[in-house]
């Protein structure tokens, strides 16, 4: 087991990385304020990880409700949401009951909103159980649900307690899900970390065979600039904005076309083409680059033809993106590879010629 930090002063809190964690619950115990926890799952992940976690929890005398959700993106709404509040209802949850999310993005986001506004706050853990999660969506404290009208803008900064990653969960994980969390990995080398960027080039053959050490490594590494990141902008005033790369266009992509027909990450290599290609047309990034990019994401077997939604409606979408400010839709774009910056001076005659030629 490897354990990092993400470092918010007396709100840190610790990222447990290793396999067969799930049995291993001391580790939880610290962030139970009572012996009491309601579980939060889908219908996919109950009934491989549930029982195990339920045990765990009931050697240690803690009692824990389950909550099993339908899963699905689609499903990312009010109406499931609601279903979280009235369990914790029904079963009386208090202020010190600790909600546990097992389960991948979707689980985490909704599970941490309902924690964030269930009496005002109750304690959170992420027991995240998919490659995407584990590397991204369970660090850092966002939380939220869709809206119609865009994914994720309903939601908090609410941080958790603990992080318990069990690769071994990984074992049930479906290729294409697996490959949609190595888009989010690619993306840490692209805005911060080209060594990390070059290991992926040379290994990739290992992680889509789901070498055990490989993916540690890469989740470790991921997780590790999540959290220096995480630290230093908590609300993304700044720098985490640039964690974003490809989001504004995977986001339209993952809107337009139903929300789970696309993974999110299939939707953000697709959309990450389309900002190398942005950054090309901007004269900052050279034409050998982007087919640097294009060629891992093709080796991660990830979508990098975008599709044709039309331009009008890939600007509509992302009109409503969360970080628009004054009026303006902000782009994270590459300088060169390892390294990301935000432009919100790209001109519209720049922005459908990229969509017009590449979406």
């Amino acid at each position: 087991m490897r354990t990092l930090t993400v470092d918010l002063n007396h709100r840190s809190y610790p990222i447990h990385i290793g396999t067969n964690l799930l049995e291993r619950v001391e580790l939880l115990l610290p962030a139970l304020a009572q012996k009491r926890a309601a579980i939060v799952t889908n219908t996919t992940v109950a009934p491989l990880y549930l029982d195990a976690l339920k045990r765990a929890l009931d050697d240690a005398g803690v009692a824990g409700i389950s909550i099993i959700l339908p899963d699905g993106e689609r499903y990312k709404n009010w109406e499931t949401l609601n279903l979280i509040y009235d369990a914790l209802l029904e079963n009386r949850c208090e202020r010190s009951t600790t909600l546990i999310a097992l389960g991948g993005g979707v689980i985490g986001d909704i599970s941490g909103f309902a924690a964030a506004t269930y009496l005002r706050g109750v304690p959170f853990i992420q027991i995240p159980t998919t490659l995407l999660s584990q590397v991204d969506s369970s660090v850092g404290g966002k939380t939220g649900i869709n809206h119609p009208l865009g994914k994720n803008m309903i939601g908090a900064f609410y941080q958790p307690k603990l992080v318990l990653a069990d690769t071994g969960t990984l074992n049930t994980l479906p290729d294409r899900e697996l490959k949609a969390g190595i888009a989010e990995i690619i993306k840490y080398g692209l805005i911060r970390d080209i060594a990390f960027f070059e290991w992926l080039e040379n290994n990739m053959a290992a992680l889509l065979a789901r070498d055990p050490d490989a993916l540690g490594y890469a989740i470790s590494r991921s997780c590790e600039n999540k959290a220096i990141v995480v630290g230093r902008d908590e609300r993304e005033s700044g720098e985490r904005a640039l964690l974003n790369l490809g989001h504004t266009f995977g986001h339209a992509i993952e809107n337009a076309m139903g929300y789970g027909n696309w993974l999110h990450g299939e939707a953000v290599a697709a959309g990450t083409i389309l900002a190398a290609r942005l950054s090309q047309k901007l004269g900052m990034l050279a034409a050998e680059d982007v087919g640097r990019i294009t060629r891992i994401f093709e080796q991660a077997g990830l979508p990098t033809a975008s599709p044709n939604i039309g331009i009008e409606r890939y600007i509509q979408l992302m009109e409503l993106d969360k970080k628009v400010e004054g009026g303006k839709m902000r782009f994270i774009v590459l300088d060169e590879i390892g390294k990301a910056s935000i432009r919100s001076d790209v001109s519209r005659d720049d922005l459908s010629f990229v969509l017009k030629v590449h979406g």
